[in-house]
């Protein structure tokens, strides 16, 4: 039956099953009883969802939307396009009620919320298996596509392993001469978790629009990185889905890519620190000489005795050790990838709250099972946070703490966004203390695997002098009222200095300041 005649939207979602794994295990990932229809309310209809087939071989759960035209008007205060007050009749008669647009992505999320988190309580470990699975939805609308509307849900399909069947949807078919329509009939078929092939739904249905029902807020970025984890930044056509998705706000696109980038550069140094330190833990305790001096070497360490203090260990106790100086009990941890500090810093009986920020979510993800939040007593757990966010933008969740730590952030910034920072951290948020380290460039001829000229890491804009950095050190701290002290973290070299530079600011007047915001 053609369901798109009705003027419903409807969607299906198929798999087939084996002995082992029977296809109505659907139903617990879907949280929906395949021998029950249900109906849900939506804030522009109803869902219901329901089970044409359910066997051990062959499964299907479909989701049919009934859109009702008079509450899109009354959701949009009876405003027209552009917010003027013309009750059109374009209101009322249009295609909402019977294509998958953005409206059928709310109501994904909103009936399957579960099963997009992936979450399956009653078959623990189901939800990570990937599914055979056919998506079936007879009319998806495509607004502005080059190649025609076909093309379109290849080019955001096919790239995330889905085989596409895309017919489009003539005019009229008592008039094949009046050619083809915006709409396209749409069959995907692939091998992914139910998980990740709603969460591409619900990002590329109002992509392939090009529109969305409801007024695009900034909190829609948040919405598409968290949908967008762990395939978006990949995705050929990154550009194209970020700048429809956000309906071509250019400010909101924006974001979204800068975090997107943050987020690459976070989770390659995540990979790249992982990856040092298992090279360390692989050579016996009984191995010195070139060996050991070799592995160091690759790890940006110094070979000061038979066992080398790593680089990462020093910074982290020159960290502490300044953090200590200023006495403060509320610390943020900026930029806290997976957790080496925050999990020092909760072993400081002194510190009585830590809020650990990253752009990337897998590092936060990495950070919490290392600090093993979910083993942790509700004392101990209540005394650390740990949330996602971009640096170069002001955030009030960063306000009133006593310390703040940037430890090797700022070099992954480009120069030009590197005043957004200053005056995110120092300006907005102003903690009474500010711990900044970045790398020396001038002690980089010591690292003889490094080619002369090169940074450190691929992934820094910039690396700085001794001068360089005191320069910005002391013309931050003049902008916002701070002083500050620079010191050497590592082995000392008479020539070229230490291997990193350690800023510590203070706030001048933190007592009036305290005062001011109360």
């Amino acid at each position: 039956m053609d369901w798109a005649i009705l003027g419903r939207v409807f969607i299906s979602i198929s798999t087939t099953g084996t002995a082992e794994r029977p296809a109505t295990d659907l139903g617990f990932l879907l949280h929906k009883h395949p021998a029950k229809v249900q109906r849900f309310s939506t804030a522009h209809g109803v869902a219901h969802v329901f089970y044409p087939e359910a066997t051990d071989t062959a499964c299907t759960a479909a989701l049919l939307l009934e859109v009702d035209p008079l509450a899109l008007v009354r959701q949009g205060r009876g405003k027209g396009r552009g917010g003027s007050p013309d009750l059109a009749l374009a209101q009322y008669v249009n295609d909402r009620p019977y294509a998958a647009s953005s409206l059928l992505a709310v109501a994904l999320r909103t009936v399957y919320r579960s099963a997009m988190k992936g979450v399956c309580e009653q078959r623990p470990g189901l939800a990570e298996h990937p599914l055979p699975l056919r998506i079936e939805l007879p009319a998806v609308p495509v607004g502005g596509a080059e190649g025609g509307a076909t093309a379109m849900v290849g080019r955001l399909f096919e790239p995330l392993g889905w085989s596409v069947d895309a017919a489009a949807v003539p005019l009229d078919s008592a008039f094949p001469a009046w050619g083809d329509s915006r709409y396209a009939k749409v069959s995907l078929t692939g091998e992914l978790r139910l998980a990740d092939a709603l969460q591409q739904l619900y990002v590329l249905l109002p992509v392939l629009d090009g529109a969305k029902h409801y007024w695009v807020a900034p909190d829609e970025v948040d919405k598409l990185l968290a949908a967008g984890q762990g395939w978006l930044a990949d995705h050929p056509e990154l550009d194209l889905i970020t700048r429809r998705y956000l309906s071509r706000r250019w400010s909101l696109t924006r974001l979204a890519m800068e975090r997107l980038a943050l987020a690459r550069l976070a989770e390659s140094d995540d990979r790249e620190a992982e990856e040092l330190d298992n090279a360390v833990d692989d050579v016996p305790e009984t191995e010195t000489g070139s060996a050991v001096e070799a592995v160091q070497a690759e790890t940006a360490t110094v070979a000061v005795a038979e066992k080398p203090q790593p680089l990462a260990v020093q910074r982290r106790e020159a960290i502490l050790a300044a953090l200590a100086e200023t006495g403060a009990a509320r610390v943020l941890d900026l930029g806290c990838g997976q957790g080496e500090l925050v999990g020092a810093l909760l072993k400081d009986a002194r510190v009585t709250e830590v809020l650990g920020l990253d752009v990337s979510s897998r590092a936060l993800s990495a950070a919490a099972r290392k600090l093993r939040l979910d083993r942790m007593s509700e004392r101990q757990a209540s005394r650390v946070r740990l949330v996602q966010g971009a640096l170069t933008y002001t955030d009030a969740r960063l306000k009133g703490y006593d310390a703040a730590v940037l430890s090797e952030v700022i070099e992954h910034l480009d120069l030009p966004r590197l005043p957004a920072l200053e005056f995110a951290v120092f300006g907005s948020a102003r903690p009474t203390a500010v711990v900044v380290t970045t790398p020396n460039v001038e002690y980089n001829v010591r690292w003889e695997t490094l080619p002369a000229g090169h940074v450190r890491h691929s992934d820094h804009r910039f690396e700085w002098t001794r001068a360089e950095f005191t320069g910005w050190a002391e013309q931050v701290a003049g902008k916002y009222g701070y002083t500050v002290t620079v010191r050497p973290v590592g082995p000392l070299d008479a020539e070229v200095g230490a291997p990193t530079q350690l800023a510590l600011f203070r706030l001048d007047n933190p007592a009036s300041e305290g005062s001011a915001t109360r």
